[in-house]
């Protein structure tokens, strides 16, 4: 009689059993079995790909495009190949090519590679910069993108470095209360910061291995008649594993407190304030280090990726009264499952990836680390005049809302 580990049975098993742990991220499952709420035909997202005139509309076509060849393959109405490379070549939003090559690095087809290693040498040093990344973190090329180079450090300033994040990010929407009708929105990068804010990553060289500061700036906010900037900071803390010497792999947690609009939308008073939530956000990646360039001789992080997730409200009902559109400035606010008011609301699982490099942004040559200004201290409040000091101690998002909803009401406390 055969035994349980019989060699032919074994190996029969081994033929057909998926290799490792099944065990999925939630992410995962998710992303299955929910529904898109994107319904363009492909033919419609090709079009706007190319010829919509606003950049963010153009990439957050071809982000769906992307995503539909990573579920159908090739059994799409149209070839979408041409319409990613003329977008690769020739888009004039350098953003929007350098995304789309994100995109295009989680695709397994060899024509990715070809497309990565034609922008390796682009004039636009953007673009070059990318794809010189891309290329090092697929193998697309065997040239490691550090190398030594000038960089420009501005003492003084409250961060030592201040990274521009690229995030792109899915929405699963919990859609009614049987837990069985699930909707998809997709951010492409330029997409989320027009709807939740540009985000920087800020690290101060001395703690950057146990907190960070990720501030936001959302910009066309409604609620801002001004036409003023809204600002949001977060102060991560968390763990870093150092046994490498150039690289750091690191897991943060944010549990900031927040106000919370019932409305579901940033800074709109119309339907009140929960004010002080404590909001529970996570982030975990590596970052590497280019050993040429220093920080009061330390090296400084030239590249961070990672994965991000938490919890938002999506007012449905609102959106469906409205016009039905989704992707205005503001739609939706973070939130969290562990409050007695809003914990009911919440229904909207977000999860994400996110990537930032050191780049020459003043156009001479060299890399700023800390050109970019970041409104928020290093205790995550907000500094609107980076004068260093929080425009009110221990608030983590703009004070403007602040300050009108004790004059004009809508508080829930």
């Amino acid at each position: 009689m055969a035994t349980v580990l019989d060699r032919k049975a074994t190996d029969n098993a081994r033929a057909v059993a998926p290799k490792g742990d099944p065990v999925v991220r939630f992410s995962e499952s998710l992303k299955r079995t929910a529904v898109s709420l994107e319904t363009r035909p492909d033919a419609k997202l090709a079009e706007e790909a190319r010829q919509h005139e606003d950049a963010v509309i153009r990439e957050q076509a071809l982000y769906h495009l992307v995503e539909r060849v990573e579920v159908r393959g090739d059994d799409l109405g149209i070839d979408p190949w041409p319409v990613f490379e003329a977008a690769l070549k020739d888009d004039p939003d350098s953003q929007v090519r350098v995304n789309l090559l994100w995109a295009l690095e989680g695709l397994d087809d060899p024509r990715c590679a070809v497309l990565g290693r034609a922008l390796a040498d682009e004039t636009d040093h953007r673009v070059r910069e990318w794809a010189r990344v891309f290329c090092w973190e697929k193998g697309w090329l065997a040239e490691d993108f550090r190398r030594p180079r000038e960089a420009r450090h501005y003492p003084g300033r409250t961060f030592d470095e201040t990274i521009f994040l690229h995030i792109k990010c899915s929405l699963y929407i919990r859609m009614d209360d049987t837990n069985q009708a699930w909707g998809h929105v997709l951010l492409s990068p330029q997409m989320l910061a027009r709807v939740y804010g540009q985000a920087l990553a800020c690290p101060i060289t001395r703690t950057r291995e146990r907190e960070i500061v990720i501030s936001k700036t959302l910009r066309g906010l409604e609620a801002h008649e001004d036409g003023s900037d809204h600002y949001e900071a977060f102060l991560f803390r968390g763990f870093t594993e150092r046994t490498g010497p150039t690289t750091g792999n690191f897991y943060f947690e944010s549990n900031t407190p927040r106000p919370f609009y019932l409305s579901g939308r940033a800074d709109d008073l119309s339907e009140g304030v929960v004010e002080n939530v404590p909001i529970p956000f996570a982030r975990e990646g590596q970052w590497f280090l280019n050993d040429s360039i220093t920080i009061d001789n330390v090296p400084a992080i030239e590249y961070v990726r990672g994965l991000f997730q938490g919890w938002a409200f999506v007012n449905l009902e609102r959106i469906e009264k409205g016009d039905g559109q989704f992707l205005f400035t503001g739609n939706s606010v973070l939130s969290t499952l562990h409050h007695p008011i809003i914990g009911s609301k919440t229904n909207t699982f977000i999860s994400g990836t996110f990537k930032g490099k050191v780049l020459d942004w003043d156009g001479d040559g060299v890399l700023d680390l800390n050109y970019l200004p970041s409104y928020a201290t290093a205790r995550g409040e907000i500094d609107s005049n980076l004068d260093g000091i929080p425009d009110v101690p221990g608030l983590s998002v703009c004070s403007r809302p602040f300050c009108a909803h004790r004059v004009g009401g809508g508080l829930i406390s």
